[in-house]
């Protein structure tokens, strides 16, 4: 072979290698600048009640390329949850390259109670949603529920399972006046005895279940350090005074 062709061969040997680093150098320039310009920073949370907002971006903005907006929002898109107590999923919703809010969907609990030093949070239908050893202000402890075992994912086998919709009115109805018990028990007739702090609510039956909540709401900033029974269990609405018997 001649030296002029030798030298076109290599010339187009070179051509073509100056064109693969060409791209890329162009791929990973585009790389670097999709990274830089959605990069996070500024992150909304929102949903979060047991974790808090640090405690939420730790666990999502992991790994390295965890402040990335674009693979996060592929990372959780409606994510299930496995792993982290009290969560179901999580989703990223990208607002701006640099700016992503995090929606945390926690698993509904009704109330929880506590069973072999572990605290059994269950939802709406008696469901038991989680197993911890945490325990979360605000969910209600309810106390005098009978059973002998209980299974993540199952529902707690209780004599009688119409008690968690009983559970449910009760706390929506406190809800409904901003009031939250420490703990909801039932006796053997299903009858309710509600506490809140160091103040002891017998309730009876769950007849006029709104009124005597509604009544709560008055009464209990006059109750505030003070402990002793109301007793809320014969009160119709030509009551009058409702009786309040101090701890001895």
């Amino acid at each position: 072979m001649s030296r002029g062709g030798r030298t076109r061969r290599t010339n187009r040997k070179g051509i073509k290698l100056l064109c693969i680093l060409s791209v890329v150098a162009l791929a990973l320039g585009g790389v670097y600048y999709f990274l830089l310009t959605h990069t996070v920073k500024t992150v909304y949370v929102e949903g979060n009640v047991h974790y808090t907002k640090e405690e939420i971006q730790d666990m999502v903005m992991e790994g390295p390329l965890g402040n990335n907006s674009f693979y996060l929002s592929l990372q959780y898109a409606d994510k299930q949850i496995t792993d982290i107590p009290f969560i179901a999923s999580m989703s990223v919703e990208v607002l701006s390259p640099d700016t992503v809010k995090i929606k945390v969907f926690e698993k509904t609990l009704a109330g929880y109670v506590v069973y072999l030093d572990r605290y059994l949070y269950f939802d709406n239908e008696g469901t038991v949603v989680e197993i911890s050893g945490i325990k979360t202000e605000g969910v209600p402890q309810i106390t005098g529920l009978s059973f002998d075992h209980a299974v993540l994912n199952k529902p707690l086998p209780v004599a009688d399972a119409a008690v968690f919709g009983k559970i449910l009115t009760i706390t929506k109805t406190l809800t409904k006046y901003s009031l939250s018990a420490d703990r909801i028990y039932f006796d053997a007739k299903d009858e309710v005895t509600l506490y809140f702090g160091n103040v002891k609510v017998v309730f009876g039956d769950d007849s006029l279940l709104d009124e005597k909540i509604m009544l709560l709401q008055s009464l209990l900033p006059k109750l505030e350090g003070k402990s002793g029974t109301l007793n809320l269990q014969n009160y119709d609405e030509n009551t009058g005074s409702i009786p309040f018997k101090p701890d001895t």
